[in-house]
C-alpha cells in the first residue's frame, strides 16, 4: 500500500482537434480546468499536461531544496523555481524531451557554491525528478540572490 496517494481526473469529449476536456484534482485546487488541442499545441487559453507537469516539478523540487537547505542549518528566506517543459516530435507523436529548472534563492548562511551543491542534491532526491530520470533531459540553473 502506498504511503501517499493523490488523485486527479480528466474528462474529454470529441475528437483530438475539435474536442475539449476538463482536468480536476481531488483537492479541488484545480477544478474543471479547460484543456484542448489548442491549449496543448497552439498556446490557446487553458491548461495542458506539460504545463501541469512543469508546475508539479517546480513545486516538488522547490520543497526538496528548502528541506535540504534547512536541514543543513541555512535560513531559507525565499525560493522561486521556474520550470519549462519541452516536447519534441517523436515518430507519430510527441514526447517530453527536457525540463529546464531555474531556481532563484535568498538563503542566509549560503554562498553560490553551497547553493549550487544543494540544488544538485535536491535534483537527485526530488520525487518528480526521479520519475523523469533517464527519460527527460533535466537541467538546473541556480541563482543565489
Amino acid at each position: 500500500m502506498a504511503d501517499i496517494a493523490r488523485k486527479a481526473s480528466a474528462h474529454w469529449q470529441g475528437d483530438l482537434r475539435g474536442g475539449k476536456g476538463q482536468i480536476s484534482t481531488e483537492s479541488t485546487t484545480i477544478q474543471n480546468a479547460q484543456y484542448s488541442f489548442g491549449t496543448r499545441f497552439e498556446n490557446g487559453v487553458g491548461t495542458n499536461p506539460e504545463e501541469l507537469l512543469a508546475a508539479a516539478h517546480a513545486g516538488c523540487f522547490t520543497m526538496q531544496l528548502s528541506a535540504l537547505l534547512s536541514n543543513h542549518g541555512h535560513t531559507v528566506e525565499d525560493l522561486r523555481t521556474d520550470a519549462t517543459c519541452e516536447m519534441v516530435k517523436d515518430g507519430p507523436g510527441f514526447r517530453v524531451s527536457a525540463m529546464r529548472l531555474t531556481v532563484r534563492g535568498k538563503v542566509t548562511g549560503s554562498d553560490q557554491a553551497d547553493f549550487e551543491a544543494h540544488v544538485k542534491d535536491a535534483a537527485e532526491k526530488c520525487p518528480m525528478s526521479r520519475v523523469m530520470a533517464g527519460n527527460v533531459d533535466i537541467t538546473h540553473e541556480a541563482i543565489l540572490e
